[in-house]
C-alpha cells in the first residue's frame, strides 16, 4: 500500500500534468531576439587587438591571428607576433595555422555539403576495414552518431595507436578491440569515430577526404591556403611552427605534428583570411557571396544537440552538448551559441565562438601549445560585446582548465622515484624477449652490455630506456601528441602491462 507521502507526490505530479477540460494549451515562450547592437560589436572589436597582445604577454604565446565576422562582414582581420621564435618573420591573416580539432566543424560542413536532405546524416557509416565490437552496433552506427561522439566507443580511442605511428587504416582496422559504453545514450570524443565516417563519406563519393573537401567546400568557398593534407601545411611559405612551453618560461618549436592519421578529426590547416569566409557561411546558413554552398538544411542539422556532453553539476546549471562536429550550448537569453576548440600539445590552440541569430562570430588560432589563450580572447570578445565589461578573467579560468585536464592524465605514482625500500629487478634476462597485442602490436625488450633495458614499440619501431622503480616495475618517459610523463611497466608471468596504454584494459602483452 503506497505511503501518504508517496500518494501525495502522485497527486501533486497529476494536477501539474493535466489540463484543465478545454484550456487552450500553453504557448510556447518568445523566439530570443537579437539584442547585441552594431555600436556594441564596434567597441567589443575596438579593444580587441589590446587583449590579444596582454593575453600574449601573459602567456608567452608566440604568434595569434584572429578573424571577426558581423553581418556577412569581416570586421576584423589581423595578426600577431611571430610565426617562429628566435625568426623575424611575422603572423598576418594569410599565415598558415594548423587548426587541430577545429577541423571537426569544417569537416561536418563538407559533409553536410554533400548530402541533399537532412536525415541523411542518419545513413549507416559503411567503410572497408571498420568495425566495433558488437556486431548490432557496427551495422547500425551512421554518420552523425560518429561525428557527435555518441557511439559508445571511448575517450579517444585510437590515439594512442597515432602516437606510435601507426597509420589510419591499421588504427580503424582495429578499434573493433576497443570496450563499447553504451550505444547513443553516452559521449565520449573520439578523433578516429568521426574520421571513420568522414571516410566513408568520401569512399561513398569514390573521391579522397582531401578532394572531397577541396571539391564540396574549400575551393568554392575561396578558401584558398586551406587544405587537410600536413604537407601542404609544412610546404606553405607563410606557415606557423608549432610552439611548446619550456621549464624556463619560453616556448620554442620543439616538435612537428603530422595528424594526417586523423585528418578529418585533427588535420585541417588555414589562415585567419580563410576561416572568415567559412565563418560568413556559417552565419549565412550555408551562402557566399550570393551563391549556395551547402544546403542550408543538412548545415542547420549540424547545429542541433544531438548527445548531452556536459551534464549540469547543479539543479540550476548550464547543459552542453554536442551536435555534428560542434559544441552546442544555449546563453541566458535562449541564443544559441556553437563552439569547438582544438588543441595539440606539441604545438597549437584554436577556438571558433559563433552567436547565430546576431550573425557574430570569432575565430581565434595560435601557434602555442595550449594555455586557454584562444578560448579566453573568444569568450572575453563575446563578454564585451554582450555586458559592454569584461565580468571574467577569462585567461585564469581558461588556462586552469587546460592545465586540470593535463594534470588528470597523469599516473598517480611518482616513478621519477622510486621508494626508499625498492625490491631490486631480476636480471635482465628475466625481461628481455618480444611480447605481442592484438590492440597494439609488437613490443621488444632489450638489454645493453651493461644489462639496461629498452622497450620498443610502434610500426616504426619507439625506443623508450627503462628505469627502475620498484622490483619489476620499471618506468619511462612518454612522448607524442598524448604524453602523460612517466609510465610505470609491470613484468609479471610472461606479460608486461604498459600502464598509460591500459586505460581500456588493452595494454597487456604476451611474451612470445
Amino acid at each position: 500500500m503506497p505511503t501518504l507521502r508517496a500518494a501525495a507526490a502522485a497527486a501533486g505530479a497529476a494536477i501539474l500534468l493535466a489540463a484543465p477540460a478545454g484550456a487552450a494549451a500553453p504557448s510556447p515562450p518568445p523566439e530570443p531576439k537579437p539584442s547585441i547592437s552594431d555600436e556594441a560589436v564596434d567597441k567589443a572589436v575596438a579593444r580587441l587587438d589590446g587583449t590579444v597582445r596582454d593575453m600574449m604577454r601573459r602567456t608567452g604565446v608566440p604568434g595569434v591571428s584572429v578573424a571577426v565576422v558581423h553581418d556577412d562582414a569581416v570586421v576584423h582581420l589581423k595578426g600577431f607576433g611571430l610565426r617562429e621564435t628566435g625568426k623575424t618573420a611575422k603572423v598576418g591573416p594569410d599565415t598558415v595555422f594548423q587548426i587541430a580539432s577545429l577541423s571537426k566543424p569544417v569537416s561536418s560542413t563538407v559533409v553536410a555539403g554533400t548530402l541533399t536532405a537532412p536525415g541523411q546524416w542518419d545513413r549507416r557509416t559503411a567503410l572497408p576495414g571498420f568495425s566495433l565490437k558488437d556486431p548490432w552496433v557496427t551495422g547500425h552506427v551512421t554518420t552523425a552518431d560518429l561525428f557527435s561522439h555518441r557511439s559508445g566507443l571511448p575517450d579517444h580511442a585510437g590515439d594512442l595507436l597515432e602516437d606510435l605511428g601507426y597509420d589510419q587504416a591499421y588504427i580503424l582496422g582495429h578499434l573493433r578491440l576497443e570496450p563499447l559504453g553504451p550505444f547513443r545514450a553516452s559521449y565520449e570524443y573520439t578523433n578516429f569515430g568521426l574520421t571513420a565516417a568522414a571516410e566513408a563519406v568520401a569512399r561513398a563519393k569514390g573521391v579522397s577526404w582531401q578532394k572531397l573537401s577541396a571539391d564540396t567546400l574549400f575551393k568554392p568557398a575561396g578558401m584558398t591556403h586551406t587544405s587537410t593534407e600536413f604537407t601542404a601545411f609544412t610546404n606553405a611559405p607563410d606557415h606557423a611552427a608549432t610552439h611548446v612551453k619550456n621549464a624556463d618560461g619560453t616556448w620554442s618549436p620543439r616538435f612537428v605534428r603530422d595528424p594526417d592519421a586523423q585528418a578529418p578529426a585533427g588535420g585541417v590547416s588555414s589562415t585567419a583570411r580563410d576561416m572568415s569566409r567559412w565563418l560568413r557561411l556559417q552565419l549565412a546558413g550555408g551562402t557566399l557571396d550570393g551563391k549556395r554552398i551547402v544546403p542550408a538544411d543538412t548545415l542547420s542539422r549540424t547545429h542541433l544537440p544531438e548527445i548531452v556532453s556536459q551534464p549540469p553539476a547543479t539543479p540550476t546549471g548550464r547543459t552542453g552538448f554536442y551536435g555534428l562536429g560542434w559544441n552546442v550550448s544555449y546563453d541566458d537569453a535562449a541564443r544559441l551559441r556553437l563552439s569547438h576548440s582544438g588543441a595539440f600539445e606539441l604545438g597549437a590552440n584554436t577556438n571558433v565562438t559563433m552567436l547565430p541569430l546576431e550573425r557574430l562570430g570569432i575565430v581565434v588560432l595560435t601557434n602555442g601549445a595550449p594555455v586557454g589563450l584562444a578560448d579566453a580572447v573568444a569568450l572575453d570578445f563575446f563578454d564585451f560585446a554582450e555586458h559592454g565589461k569584461v565580468t571574467t578573467d577569462w585567461l585564469g579560468l581558461a588556462g586552469a582548465l587546460y592545465a586540470q585536464a593535463d594534470a588528470a592524465g597523469r599516473s598517480p605514482t611518482d616513478y621519477a622515484h622510486p621508494p626508499a625500500s625498492a625490491r631490486p629487478a631480476k636480471d635482465s634476462a628475466a625481461y628481455t624477449g618480444t611480447y605481442d597485442n592484438p590492440y597494439y602490436g609488437r613490443l621488444t625488450v632489450t638489454a645493453d652490455d651493461e644489462g639496461a633495458l629498452t622497450l620498443a614499440l610502434g610500426p616504426k619501431p619507439l625506443r623508450f630506456p627503462l628505469a627502475h622503480y620498484d622490483g619489476d616495475t620499471f618506468s619511462f618517459e612518454t612522448a607524442g601528441e598524448n604524453a602523460v610523463g612517466r609510465t610505470g611497466v609491470a613484468f609479471a608471468d610472461g606479460t608486461v602491462r604498459v600502464e598509460y596504454l591500459d586505460a581500456d584494459h588493452l595494454g597487456t602483452f604476451t611474451r612470445q
